[in-house]
């Protein structure tokens, strides 16, 4: 009986203090900006997947315009994402990665939309394909610098 109260309470602190790390979209966009460079590209990765989660979760209830606007962010923090990396040529994989599993699931998203929501969610997906295609040249290039 001891070992179960002593289980709870520290599953109870640990859902607790990992409840407390999660910040706001508005908090991670604010500190994107301030942020050193080498830790922009998980910033702006963890902004774009939590916009993903916000734009599905808006589509499924109806609210396309602030849907529309949710993936306009995913792609543009992916490509601040991508040029974070690319300028600090590190984490390539990792947002190479992260911006591959988002456009997995636009797609994903994309084929319960009515016909009329369909194209500005496939130009997105397209974006997210090229800021891959971006991050896989950089990692294989043949020029080292």
């Amino acid at each position: 009986m001891r070992s179960l109260v002593i289980w709870t309470l520290v599953l109870t602190l640990a859902a607790g203090t990992a409840f407390a790390r999660d910040e706001s979209i508005d908090e991670l966009k604010s500190r994107v900006q301030s942020a050193p460079p080498q830790d922009r590209p998980r910033l702006c990765v963890q902004i774009a997947e939590l916009q993903l989660h916000n734009a599905d979760t808006l589509y499924r209830n109806g609210d396309v315009e602030l849907a529309r606007a949710a993936v306009a962010d995913i792609v543009s923090y992916s490509e601040q994402a991508r040029d974070s990396a690319t300028e600090t040529k590190k984490h390539l994989k990792n947002v190479e990665i992260a911006v591959r599993k988002v456009a997995e699931r636009l797609r994903d998203i994309k084929r319960t939309l009515s016909y009329e929501d369909q194209p500005a969610v496939e130009h997105a997906v397209q974006r997210l394909e090229e800021v891959r295609t971006s991050l896989l040249k950089q990692m294989f290039s043949k020029e080292k610098k």
